[in-house]
Formats: structure tokens, sequence, C-alpha cells
């Protein structure tokens, strides 16, 4: 069996924290009315074809949206512990596609990982890696515009969900 070519790199990545002073509830329902969940008919109008039709949509709609979440939190019971805590990929579908088609491993990055936590005390907290710092690894003027667009529209979403 034949060894696989791999390479290894480090790339510098600039960690986000946002802090709140509201409840956990209050936090996670306010992100829920700024980024709506995804509307998942956009990928069955491109398996039709439809993507002149997708585009305008894609478009029209927010900025961000919400393409899944886990309940972290839940996790940590099979440590005995219980914490709030929720795993967010936040991301436009139209973003992630102006990033890959000038970087298809870029994708390993669109939609952002974003976490939503509370701590021991209560204090609750959104923590990100800032976009540009991630998609900066590509090393491309392309990707990185449309990072840094992203990097301001996310911090803008997590801000107002923590006010």
């Amino acid at each position: 069996m034949a060894n696989a070519l791999h390479s290894t790199r480090v790339i510098p990545v600039e960690h986000v924290t946002i802090r709140s002073t509201r409840s956990f509830e209050d936090v996670r329902a306010k992100l829920a009315t700024l980024a709506p969940c995804i509307d998942d008919g956009i990928f069955t109008l491109l398996r039709y074809g439809e993507s002149t039709r997708a585009l305008r949509e894609l478009e029209a709609g927010p900025p961000l949206t919400i393409f899944g979440q886990r309940d972290h939190g839940a996790l940590l019971a099979v440590a005995g512990l219980t914490r709030r805590s929720i795993q967010y990929d936040i991301g436009n579908p139209l973003t992630a596609s102006k990033i890959t088609r000038h970087q298809l491993s870029a994708g390993l990055y669109a939609p952002i990982r974003v976490l939503l936590r509370e701590d021991d005390d209560g204090g609750v907290a959104f923590e990100y890696d800032r976009p540009a710092s991630v998609f900066g690894q590509f090393g491309s003027d392309d990707v990185d515009a449309v990072a840094q667009k992203l990097d301001r529209d996310l911090q803008s979403l997590l801000e107002a969900a923590a006010a």
C-alpha cells in the first residue's frame, strides 16, 4: 500500500469572542430572528438547472443564514456536566460561491462555525475564528475581498444578537 502524499502548514488564525450581558436564551432567540435558517429550496433550484432563478433569490435573501446547528452542550452530559452551548454553521451560499470559485479548498471553512456558549458563572458569549484570517491562507486577493465583507457581516450579526 503506497503512502498518500500530503502537506502540512501552520496558519495564523484570529479568534473572536463577543460577550453578552443578556441571557443565553435571549441571545439564542435574537440570533434566530436575525439569521433565519437557510432555505433549502435554493439547492432544489440548482439541482434542476435553475441557476439564474437561484441567483436572484440568493441576492434578495438575508446577508447570513443558519445552515445548521447542534446542541454541543448536550454532549457534555457524558462527562456529567450541564452546560448550554450551541454550535452553528452560519454563512451565505452566494458568499461561499464567491469564495470557492477562486479556491475550492476554501469550502472547508464555508459556512463559518460559531459557538454560542454559557460559562459556569452564567456569562454568555459567541466565539468564532475570523473569516479573513482563515481564508487568508489561500493567498488570493479575490478570496480576501469576499472574506473581509464576511468578517464585517458576521461581526455585525453576532454583536446585534448579543446586544
